[in-house]
């Protein structure tokens, strides 16, 4: 019977420096793509931040030898690799089948685990069927880790060089039990030093003009500079050393790209969303804001959507004429709205284009912004192109970072 603490089996464990970490996921449905491995990105991005070198992700599905020759391999080239999937009590779930086999330790009934799993189903007033009792058997020598959150406990198991980590492939009980029971464990056990990685976000310009706006800037020697672009903005990262200076760094290249800027995470402490910032800020001015759309079509309501602050939202299809004057159309709408709704902001969207040229990825369309407030009216306007749905949502964000130039203007 499966007796051993987690934390006896933590503390007397080595202590190493620059542990190499792997990310093992189990799982005929994440290996066919039906289910999105998640859990892997999620897991990594928690080890990076703390100080891990991860050298793989791997996934298999539920064929015994091919789990077994994994775990093999990983014990010997690796300090440290977590697992998610295979604990659950049906015939696919192959895990701790796998893990016997593979390090030659036979399956244990754990008394505490069988208790806790029919405290699951007692809890909830359901009989627990007889296969549950198969998810309370470890291999020898391994530790239960408690999972509060689901049937299945995980298990860890020091095999050769590794330390392996057993947990549920379900998201939140994955995640709940790496943060309550593995985490603090993990600094405890391995001498971990971070690099310092800043994520400085930007809207507004593609990676291409980022790049030219920084070509000219000297960059430690030491420091790796890399650019990610997302549906809703584009990254600009750098990354220290564990000990490097970068306060001087960061700020001269913010600087550099200039108002484009929104916000930067810092190392283990991720700044807020786009659309969070802009709550923040309306909220400390404690503005109001009524806003008109056309091309977006609502989206630019439903990306501010709970908050408090807007408080008018409305679509109106725009038929513009010959030689239209969008922005002063879109000033005059402003003005309208302002003086029927009382809010403090008004942000009116039009745009130039008819049906098809919105619809057709191949042709472009003019978003004209205008942002009226109390100090005037101020506006930008873009020329947007490819599948419809880019068009609306680079639309939406377009309109929504100038009402967040002018308040963080305002507000700093």
């Amino acid at each position: 019977m499966v007796k051993c603490s987690i934390h006896l089996v933590f503390v007397s464990a080595v202590i190493m420096s620059n542990p190499r970490a792997e990310i093992f996921s189990q799982g005929e449905e994440v290996i066919t793509g039906q289910v999105a491995d998640t859990n892997a990105a999620w897991l990594s991005e928690q080890l990076v931040n703390m100080g891990f070198n991860i050298a793989r992700h791997t996934a298999v599905g539920d064929k015994l030898p091919d789990l077994e020759e994994l775990l093999k391999e990983i014990s010997r080239r690796a300090d440290i690799c977590i697992c998610t999937g295979g604990l659950g009590p049906t015939l696919d779930d192959l895990t701790a089948e796998a893990v016997a086999n593979a390090f030659k330790r036979p399956l244990l009934l754990d008394s505490i685990a069988l208790t806790q799993i029919e405290s699951y189903f007692f809890n909830r007033q359901k009989k627990m069927a007889d296969i549950n009792r198969k998810q309370a058997f470890f291999p020898e020598g391994s530790v239960r880790i408690n999972n509060a959150w689901g049937t299945a406990p995980g298990f860890a198991v020091l095999q050769n060089r590794c330390w392996f980590v057993f947990l549920p492939g379900v998201p939140t009980e994955m995640r709940n039990m790496f943060r309550q029971h593995i985490s603090k464990q993990l600094q405890q056990r391995f001498v971990l030093q971070a690099e310092q990685l800043f994520v400085i976000k930007s809207i507004g310009m593609g990676e291409s003009d980022l790049q030219q706006k920084i070509n000219d800037f000297a960059l430690p020697e030491n420091v790796q500079l890399s650019f990610r672009a997302t549906a809703e903005e584009v990254q600009t990262k750098l990354l220290f050393p564990a000990n490097a200076e970068n306060t001087a760094c960061v700020s001269q290249l913010i600087d550099l790209i200039g108002d484009a800027v929104f916000t930067c995470d810092k190392p283990a402490k991720p700044a807020v969303s786009f659309i969070q910032l802009i709550d923040q800020l309306m909220t400390e001015k404690k503005f109001t804001l009524a806003v008109q759309e056309t091309a977006t079509q609502g989206l630019i309501s439903a990306k501010c959507i709970g908050y408090d602050w807007l408080t008018h939202a409305s679509y109106q299809p725009f038929e513009q004429a010959e030689n239209t004057d969008y922005i002063k159309i879109a000033a005059d709408i402003a003005h309208k709205l302002k003086h029927k709704n009382k809010t403090d902001l008004v942000l009116v969207q039009l745009y130039q284009g008819n049906k098809t040229q919105f619809l057709n990825k191949k042709q472009s369309i003019v978003i004209y912004n205008v942002l009226l407030t109390p100090e005037g009216i101020f506006q930008n306007s873009h020329i947007l192109a490819g599948p419809v749905k880019r068009k609306q949502n680079q639309a939406a964000l377009r309109a929504l970072d100038l009402l967040r130039r002018f308040l963080q203007n305002k507000c700093h």
